[in-house]
């Protein structure tokens, strides 16, 4: 019969264990006698890992009770195996030669499974106890500081440790060497949970670099936990100030290059800008300049076809030739408005009869005794 659940009944059991007792007890007296050999022994463990507690019995055994703080939590019949009460709580047994051993099992044990557990085998024989430590394992940090000291300068370094139960115990190493307990003070708080609060101050003048160690140590742990900072001590105040001054200056110079090149970066992006608008500029002018220089040399040229064109090659007549020239009746007039080409125009021998053309109109020129010199002679080209 195996019953599980936390919250087994416990009635059935305790009704079950007199009447057990009752039947070895009259079993005894038939000779059927045994004790135990060896109990469960102390146990300190974390809170979440396992405890184990063993009880040997000698051969003939009938019954084992595990109780925890004075509750049944598992009971191992020879006849019939185990009898599970709670989950957490399981066996292993182990037979050898004329003995037997029951191994209590508690799986994820809590703070609150402190306390004693003992192994019964009832016919009036003692129970054999050991008692349980659950203990927890904290946190535990150094406290803000400045990694980076000056030479000969008191400081206080500050470690916490939260949530322990119990208290740790707390110690300081420099350089792999315990600290003399004179030189730090460790303040205790109590938590929530009954859990429990320590901080540890340590107070030094560093002379060169140095490596702290806090450490905090329970018994359940295997070894103490720590924190570690290492310390870099400076040689004086002025190297301190050389040192800040040389990093603000190349911080200055820095962002005085990056403010300048950016300032030039613009400057460039806009006078590109510029010039791309300029060259647009003038083109589109130069465009305009070629449409009115067209339609001016348009116009210039319908002028010059309706007005005429002055022959600057023209000279005015010799006036000696002029004076000996016999005046001779003029011809009659001709039509003001005479086109004719160029070439038809111009007189190039005195036997034909010449004409004088001013301002479109055309008249005959005088005869003369004398030959007419053709570089003397002006034409007027109408068009």
């Amino acid at each position: 019969m195996v019953v599980s659940g936390e919250n087994a009944p416990m009635d059935s059991l305790q009704k079950f264990i007199p009447v057990t007792f009752i039947l070895f007890a009259s079993l005894t007296g038939f000779g059927f006698g045994y004790s135990i050999i060896n109990g469960p022994a102390n146990a300190t463990v974390l809170a979440g890992s396992e405890a184990r507690f063993n009880c040997t019995v000698s051969q003939g055994w009938q019954i084992i009770i595990w109780l925890l703080n004075g509750n049944a939590v598992l009971t191992t019949i020879h006849l019939g195996g185990a009898v599970v009460t709670l989950d957490r709580f399981t066996q292993q047994n182990y037979t050898s030669g004329e003995t037997f051993t029951s191994e209590l099992i508690i799986h994820n044990v809590q703070q609150s499974d402190s306390g004693k557990i003992e192994c019964s085998i009832q016919l009036g024989i003692p129970n054999s106890y050991a008692f349980l430590s659950v203990q927890v394992n904290g946190s535990l940090f150094i406290k803000d500081h400045n990694s980076t000291v000056r030479k000969n300068e008191t400081i206080e370094i500050v470690c916490e440790a939260l949530g322990w139960a119990p208290a740790p115990n707390m110690t300081w190493m420099i350089n792999n060497s315990f600290v003399d307990k004179s030189r730090y003070v460790t303040n205790h708080s109590q938590g929530s949970n009954d859990l429990h609060n320590e901080v540890s101050t340590l107070t030094l003048t560093p002379l060169a670099n140095e490596t702290l160690t806090c450490l905090a140590y329970i018994e359940a742990l295997p070894k103490p936990q720590n924190a570690t900072v290492t310390l870099i001590v400076q040689e004086s105040l002025a190297e301190n100030g050389n040192q800040e001054d040389s990093t603000r200056t190349r911080t200055i110079i820095l962002a005085v290059t990056l403010s300048v090149g950016f300032l030039l970066l613009i400057i460039i992006i806009f006078i590109i800008i510029y010039c791309c608008l300029k060259n647009k500029e003038s083109t589109y002018q130069k465009e305009l300049r070629k449409v009115s220089t067209k339609k001016t040399n348009d116009g210039s040229e319908k002028t010059r076809r309706s007005s005429g064109n002055e022959n600057s090659g023209y000279s005015p007549e010799d006036p000696v030739h002029t004076k000996q020239m016999p005046r001779i009746a003029p011809l009659p007039p001709m039509a003001s408005n005479f086109h004719r080409p160029e070439e038809d125009l111009e007189v190039s021998s005195a036997s034909e009869v010449p004409y004088k053309v001013h301002q479109n109109r055309v008249s005959p020129r005088r005869p003369t005794d004398y030959p007419v010199n053709p570089r003397k002679i002006r034409n007027m080209t109408l068009v």
